[in-house]
């Protein structure tokens, strides 16, 4: 029982951390200035063959 409490406080406080800490960095990565034509040229990569 006492490995589940000491896993719980680590996902309660350092797990909730680096989740918040991924998800601001994703939305940085996500709208940084030049990530529109990156995401067009991604999208276009089916249709090129056509």
């Amino acid at each position: 029982m006492e490995t589940y409490t000491a896993m719980r406080h680590f996902a309660d406080s350092w797990g909730l951390l680096a989740m918040a800490a991924f998800f601001v960095g994703a939305v940085i990565f996500t709208l940084r200035p030049g990530s529109g034509r990156t995401a067009k040229d991604a999208a276009s990569i089916p249709l090129k063959d056509d």
